[in-house]
């Protein structure tokens, strides 16, 4: 007996519900919940007719398999209205520069946020100028100001928000404005908020980027990138991907689907734990300041508070001027932080850093050594006891 036919729904579902269902149907694969993994390259065409005219859905392992269809599919879906496709890619930073390299070639120009992921600036630095594409970077705060740093060969803008570990907070909808006008495409870094607390296409947005390593993975396990792109983006990106050979393992891809299903609960327990947490390191003497855009205190609050619905477990503070050997001591005395450059896991890291020596645009001069954090799924008053008991240390060694 065949099930009866589903009632319409009225009102559309809410994000948490979509990343629940999107991309799979039980139905369709015997009843089992998830999707099943295809391990595939060759894909057998039924007569020499079909081959000849490549009559099939899928043609090649590599150019997609029902386990992509299924993820591109579900991230489409937490993308929202505007995103016409995504792109599978094998890391976050091959969806950087592979989204890069969709817009921009020789003799073009493109306009880079100062406060980029450094790899970022490391690809134009050195691949894309080797191809000719010349990079200008601009100060992250500069709003609708950046239209004097167009030239008649701009191509693209690229945004993050906010800034890698310095966490400026830019006004996007603003430059997407101006590019538009100037015909530029707008790139933009979406991994911190991701598209659950922040629609890029609403903003302007073109390319939106996620190191879906991070967040989407959850469970620090996996490699893997994703662009989504607007129909005015979309063909050239597929095309670059397709062109270049690049894909994603199956198992990376059942992965991410898995991270999805929960990633709005995980993602919900970042935000307030990391809020918590940033409040708590506010107040003690030895933070100079937090740099985290969802505190009042934060210099981007009002950008944050207008453009975005919540905020991940990612922020930096400021130092209160001390030796290197106090910060050592304070990093080495703690239990639940590892010291580790990704983030997004279940798990709380913790990085010492310094922007200065890659700035051109802007200067970085905090005022104190800086620390970036991810806060993970512990809970947030064993992670405060723990950086109490850090501070401890520091105040032993100086």
């Amino acid at each position: 007996m065949s099930k009866p036919p589903k009632t319409p729904r009225t009102t559309p579902l809410k994000p948490e519900t979509r990343l629940v269902n999107a991309g799979r149907d039980p139905q369709a694969y015997h009843g089992f919940v998830n999707p099943p993994v295809y391990h595939a390259s060759t894909v057998l065409y039924p007569t020499a007719e079909d081959q000849v005219a490549h009559r099939a859905k899928y043609q090649y392992g590599r150019r997609g398999t029902p386990t992509s269809e299924a993820l591109e599919n579900a991230l489409a879906e937490m993308e929202g209205e505007g995103c016409a496709g995504v792109a599978l890619l094998p890391s976050g930073l091959a969806a950087i520069s592979t989204a890069l390299l969709s817009v921009a070639g020789a003799g073009d120009h493109i306009l880079v946020t100062d406060s980029v992921y450094r790899p970022t600036r490391v690809f134009c630095d050195g691949v894309f100028k080797r191809m000719g594409v010349e990079t200008t970077y601009y100060d992250p705060l500069i709003g609708a100001g950046i239209g004097k740093l167009f030239k008649p060969n701009t191509r693209a803008v690229f945004t993050e928000a906010p800034g890698s570990q310095s966490f400026e907070m830019q006004d996007i909808p603003a430059i997407a404005k101006v590019a538009h006008d100037k015909g530029a495409l707008v790139l933009m870094d979406n991994t911190w908020a991701t598209p659950l607390y922040y629609d890029a296409f609403e903003k302007g947005v073109d390319l939106s980027i996620q190191a879906g390593t991070k967040y989407i993975g959850g469970h620090s396990d996996i490699m893997f990138g994703c662009v989504a792109a607007n129909a005015k983006a979309l063909p050239a990106l597929k095309t670059t991907v397709y062109t270049m050979g690049l894909c994603v393992g199956p198992d990376d891809m059942y992965l991410a689907l898995r991270g999805l299903r929960t990633m709005a609960v995980r993602l919900a327990r970042h935000n307030a734990s990391g809020v918590q947490v940033a409040r708590w390191l506010a107040q003690r003497p030895e933070v100079l300041r937090v740099l985290h855009p969802a505190l009042e205190s934060d210099p981007g609050h009002a950008i944050w508070k207008r453009d975005f619905t919540g905020a991940s477990g990612l922020f930096s503070i400021v130092l209160k001027p001390c030796a290197d050997k106090a910060v050592h001591a304070f990093m080495n005395a703690l239990a639940l932080f590892g010291m580790g450059f990704s983030w997004g896991g279940f798990e709380s890291l913790v990085i010492l850093f310094d922007c200065a020596e890659y700035r051109t645009a802007t200067t970085w001069a905090p005022g104190g050594p800086t620390l970036r954090f991810h806060i993970g799924l512990e809970d947030p008053g064993d992670l405060i006891a723990d950086l109490d008991a850090g501070f401890a240390a520091m105040a032993a060694a100086r």
